[in-house]
């Protein structure tokens, strides 16, 4: 028994050492950290922006998509063209960034978020997590959903997404992982994208072009945005079967093509351009109308030869169990930092695959969503989602921003999601604070 009491304690100290040692020491904000042996609380929840500069090709890529607005004649944009001016133009980019500190020094981190969740965080989640445990992560999503009435959508259900994510980058750099393992991953080396030609002009020729590049680039999907709706008429019909035609003659019948109607269409209206181009054989076709007419969804889905995709404003488990429960959809796109961040969309991911539906997060950010799609089986998470004009430029601030090479982004290998900003690329930073 002392023989064994005795090996025991020095293969815990061999742990533990190797554990020290492995553990990277410089990560921007996180200097000489080491695992504490004691308690961890969260001592402050902190939303900070950045600022900068960089240059853009001006005269391009301004391709407005339909929106439910679309059915208004004064508050339709007109139609759109390039005009390229062979020059740049200085943009003056932003971004917000959650910090989540701690009483031994540990700190998590997560960004770009969007200003209308970190107002929550600020007003009201912050107070509420200051001197929790921030590793325990099942407990501190359910007390920040049970914190407030309103929590169940919108703007608080993207703060508590914000928090979420934070923590679980908190909780990979805690235990010196990627959080894909800490998810139980990884499935595989890289994932695959495809790529989303939002901003890209819908002209016959310009849509050619990027069409065969992209291809060329090794995007075996891609998925373009409608610009017409019921209010543009017959035209705009026209022009929306025009676009399918011309990416099946330019890419041919090896890639997959994928449509987004942002909620600007009606069921008469998806299902007369469905009868039109099902010759074209499209991958899915995606946000037919509002997110809450689950009815018109499962009504197309049933009438039409190809799939029906939507998710990209879906809150929690139990928007998508009603979606599924009505057959309405073929493809769940729930985004990690509106539905819930990295917990929920996990828990999505189990509740679609008992419906044998695959998810394929939206692309709004990229860091949250490779971990989840890198810990889960291809089956249910297949592709990730990569905005080619948004993403040129979204993680401007960071020394490494995730890109993808031959339609791939490779799994990032260090703790947590391996955020790190670059302070060459930051002109200024403030404390954001609101009343």
């Amino acid at each position: 028994m002392t023989f064994l009491a005795t090996r025991r304690q020095v293969l815990r100290g061999l742990a533990a050492s190797v554990f020290v040692s492995v553990v990277p020491r410089a990560h921007g904000l996180f200097f000489d950290w080491q695992r504490p042996n004691g308690p961890i609380k969260i001592s402050d929840v902190e939303i900070f922006e950045v600022h900068g500069s960089y240059s853009v090709p001006a005269g391009v890529n301004g391709q407005q998509q339909v929106s439910p607005l679309d059915v208004y004649d004064d508050l339709r944009p007109p139609v759109y063209a390039d005009h390229p001016t062979g020059k740049d133009r200085v943009a003056k980019p932003s971004a917000m960034y959650i910090r989540i500190k701690t009483d031994q020094g540990l700190e998590g981190l997560y960004g770009p978020i969007e200003e209308d969740a970190a107002v929550i965080v600020h007003r009201d989640l912050r107070k509420f997590l200051i001197g929790k445990d921030p590793l325990a992560g099942e407990l501190l999503w359910d007390e920040m959903y049970r914190s407030n009435r309103q929590s169940r959508a919108s703007i608080f259900m993207m703060a508590i997404s914000a928090c979420d994510i934070c923590l679980w980058d908190l909780r990979g750099r805690y235990f010196g992982v990627p959080v894909y393992r800490l998810l139980g991953g990884p499935t595989r080396s890289s994932v695959e994208y495809y790529a989303s030609c939002l901003g890209f002009s819908l002209e016959p020729e310009a849509v050619r072009t990027r069409a065969a590049a992209l291809k060329k680039e090794g995007y075996r999907n891609m998925k373009w945005f409608m610009a017409y709706g019921p209010g543009a008429g017959a035209e705009g019909m026209r022009k929306n079967i025009e676009l399918v035609k011309v990416l099946r003659e330019t890419v041919g019948d090896d890639v997959e093509i994928m449509f987004d109607c942002y909620s600007g269409w009606d069921m008469t209206y998806a299902l007369e351009w469905a009868r039109q181009v099902e010759q074209y054989r499209p991958r899915w076709v995606e946000e037919i109308t509002m997110p809450n007419k689950i009815e018109t969804f499962a009504q197309v889905r049933r009438k039409i030869n190809f799939p029906v995709a939507s998710g990209e404003h879906f809150y929690t488990r139990w928007d998508v169990e009603r979606y599924l429960q009505a057959e309405a959809v073929d493809v769940v796109q729930a985004d990690p930092e509106w539905c819930g961040g990295v917990s929920e969309l996990v828990k999505i991911g189990t509740l679609a695959a008992l419906h044998d539906v695959p998810v394929l997060p939206h692309g709004h950010c990229l860091h949250a969503a490779l971990h989840v799609i890198a810990s889960q089986p291809p089956m249910t998470f297949p592709l990730g989602e990569y905005l080619v004009n948004k993403m040129a430029h979204f993680y401007h601030f960071e020394k490494n921003p995730l890109f993808p090479h031959n339609a791939r982004i490779a799994l990032p290998a260090g703790p947590g999601f391996n955020i790190e900003l670059d302070p060459a690329k930051i002109e200024s930073q403030k404390t954001m604070e609101w009343e």
